[in-house]
């Protein structure tokens, strides 16, 4: 079972850094796509940070240039640096894993394996 479980959030003043965390239990997530979306009050889901076990990375242009995303297999870790915050970016952040395989279709909040989520709140 992929259990993933974010950490790192906080609170951060408008042009920030912040670096969320995501432990993933289970051993076959390496060879699977993960991200991370996020969601404000009143707003949809947004992905935003997609890794492809090529190493292959992909962002919308709401954050594109100040997040990136990672993973350290020796680790089971996945990690969102996000650079640059704007207020808008406040939400609350989760971590997913996708274990079938094309996962290129399919919306990173719908990935099969979801964290619990950390709130990242940005003032100005």
């Amino acid at each position: 079972q992929v259990e993933p479980v974010e950490s790192g959030g906080g609170s951060v003043q408008a042009g920030g850094s912040l670096r969320l965390s995501c432990a993933v239990s289970g051993s076959t997530y390496k060879r699977n796509c993960v991200g991370w979306f996020r969601q404000a009050p009143g707003n949809e889901r947004e992905g935003v940070a997609r890794l492809y076990p090529s190493g292959v990375t992909s962002y919308p242009m709401s954050v594109k240039g100040r997040f990136t995303i990672s993973r350290d297999n020796d680790k089971n870790m996945i990690y969102l640096q996000m650079n640059s915050l704007f207020p808008e970016d406040t939400a609350t952040y989760y971590c997913a894993v996708h274990t079938d395989d094309p996962c290129a279709t399919v919306e990173i909040y719908e990935f099969q394996h979801r964290g619990q989520g950390t709130q990242v709140t940005v003032s100005l």
